[in-house]
């Protein structure tokens, strides 16, 4: 379980303040799947990224009673001098897995080919991406944090990406954002809608859904405050 209490997040964009967690209060149960819904810049990413530690907030807490993965796709830890295949190695250390087991599982899964013993840094955006995917889905999370992996790679890519989350993620709980509704309708249990750095929780992820596009379609829920 994911205890949000309280949390705020403001940037200052030219200037001006955009606040994208307006003192949020979110409880996340252990073994859901719950999707997250907003316009781009409505904070989704930001949310996930305060959840996995990699950012933080301007007040508030975060407290978990279980294992949180980075968000999934994220490549920011990797060293650039290192290979995709040493990159691996070091993070299989550092979360005490079995690194024979797991690079063979990343160099299969990534399809990166000779490049997985090539320096990070010669890695295009994509492949970055998929060694990244690839580490996050090889190492067992008690929940797992997921932010548009279904744009990397091509068809067969993404295809097999949605399958290894499927089964990941009937393991373990998942925060989700993606902007492919079929995939959250696959993948998710539950739906929070985030507008205007607010958020609502919905038990039935086809409301969140509704609720989303709707707002994108310019009418807003009643729980947004105007002005």
């Amino acid at each position: 379980m994911i205890e949000v209490r309280d949390l705020w997040k403001t940037y200052y964009v030219k200037g001006s303040p955009k606040t994208v967690a307006h003192g949020l209060n979110l409880t996340f149960p252990s073994g859901k799947s719950v999707g997250i819904f907003g316009r781009n810049g409505a904070g989704k990413s930001t949310l996930l990224r305060m959840v996995a530690g990699v950012e933080d907030p301007d007040s508030g807490s975060i407290t978990s009673n279980g294992t949180i993965s980075w968000p999934v796709g994220f490549a920011g830890s990797f060293h650039p001098e290192l290979t995709g295949a040493q990159n691996i190695r070091f993070v299989g250390r550092v979360y005490g897995v079995d690194n024979e087991e797991l690079i063979s599982f990343v160099e299969d899964f990534a399809e990166l080919g000779p490049h997985f013993h090539a320096p990070f840094r010669t890695y295009s955006a994509g492949m970055r991406a998929k060694l990244a995917f690839g580490l996050s889905m090889g190492i067992k999370f008690d929940t797992y944090l997921v932010d548009e992996v279904a744009s990397v790679g091509d068809a067969s890519f993404r295809a097999r990406s949605a399958e290894v989350m499927r089964d990941r993620i009937g393991e373990s709980a998942a925060l989700i954002v993606s902007h492919s509704m079929p995939l959250m309708r696959q993948l998710c249990d539950l739906g929070i809608v985030m507008i205007n750095g607010h958020a609502q929780w919905y038990e039935d992820v086809e409301e969140a859904i509704v609720v989303h596009e709707t707002a994108m379609a310019g009418t807003l829920p009643d729980w947004v405050p105007h002005g």
